[in-house]
């Protein structure tokens, strides 16, 4: 077919993948995480509280009094190439573009901060993605997260005339690929150790307790993850669950509660966050940082963090395997 001499240029079919993680401030800065504790707070599923009466605290108390801890806390852990959780999760677009070859574009997006999710959108159509495979990077559905990224992703459509076809890739909670990555992460994470961890703590973030009531499925598929993994390292792993916010009741057993009785037992623990795809705030300071200091406090002596799957062998492995999976009939 010949095309006519004025017809706007159109570039080829392709596939795209779109990688997709919460967010991160600019910098480790107050104003940076004002910024973005502004955007992340405000999202209607993260704080299910009418916003008329959230607003006000949000803007008069929140704002004025969280940002400069947390630019601390991120200071901690931020590194020359920035961000832990933006840098890792760009690695991991790599490691999947490297993977995928010229049969798929792959880019990264954060639901809150930057790259955002329309921007990126619009850079996979520009290259002629005409399907674009979204993929939430949560192993366990959780309104307030994976269920964002679809908001957001539907958001950004409907300010397009020309919308691409979508997949999303599935919560994979109990998916053996996934449980056989975070048993080769932990188990080589234990072996570098220069003691046997009497405890194997998984600690999963958080959330209201009121989100299990309301029928969110992210406190079982937590449990479920955990027990399989149990199964497979063929040894117990307790379950917590960390960063608690405001007055409501969450989800128990806090992750600082367990880890002060741990120290004040004696007990020497292997902790390690399974719920999230990469390290960042909630790993390395809340964890690894804070976490050993409250555990020590109490009287604990033996203490070790196991990083995230991130960009290692066994986590890059499992995504692209479920990637993969999510795109048959596609490639």
């Amino acid at each position: 077919m010949t095309v006519p001499p004025d017809h706007p240029p159109v570039a080829a079919p392709r596939i795209g993948v779109l990688l997709v993680n919460l967010g991160t401030p600019d910098a480790p800065d107050a104003t940076s995480v004002r910024r973005y504790l502004a955007e992340f707070l405000s999202d209607r599923r993260v704080v299910e509280i009418p916003q008329i009466l959230w607003q006000p605290i949000l803007r008069g108390i929140i704002l004025t009094t969280r940002p400069k801890k947390s630019a601390h806390a991120y200071a901690q852990v931020w590194t020359d190439a920035g961000s832990p959780l933006a840098t890792i999760t760009q690695r991991q677009a790599a490691a999947m573009q490297a993977a995928f070859g010229d049969t798929a574009q792959v880019a990264y997006a954060m639901r809150y901060g930057k790259p955002a999710i329309g921007p990126a959108i619009d850079a996979l159509m520009a290259a002629g993605c005409r399907r674009i495979l979204i993929a939430p990077l949560y192993p366990q559905y959780c309104a307030a997260t994976t269920a964002t990224v679809t908001d957001a992703v539907g958001a950004h459509l409907a300010s397009l005339r020309w919308q691409p076809a979508l997949r999303t890739l599935p919560p994979y909670a109990d998916d053996p690929l996934y449980i056989d990555a975070l048993k080769a992460a932990v188990e080589a994470g234990l072996a570098g150790l220069e003691f046997a961890p009497d405890v194997l703590l998984a600690s999963f973030h958080g959330m209201p307790e009121r989100t299990l009531q309301l029928g969110d499925p992210y406190h079982c598929q937590c449990r479920k993850t955990a027990r399989l993994l149990s199964e497979a390292l063929g040894r117990p792993v307790e379950v917590a669950f960390q960063s608690r916010f405001g007055r409501a009741k969450w989800l128990e057993p806090a992750t600082d509660t367990v880890l002060e009785e741990l120290g004040r037992a004696g007990e020497s623990v292997a902790i390690f966050a399974p719920g999230f795809a990469a390290d960042c705030l909630e790993t390395l300071e809340e964890l690894a940082i804070r976490g050993k200091e409250q555990f020590t406090a109490a009287g604990g002596q033996r203490f070790a963090y196991l990083p995230c799957l991130n960009d290692g062998a066994p986590g890059t492995a499992m995504l692209a395997a479920l990637l993969r999976r999510e795109l048959a009939g596609w490639l």
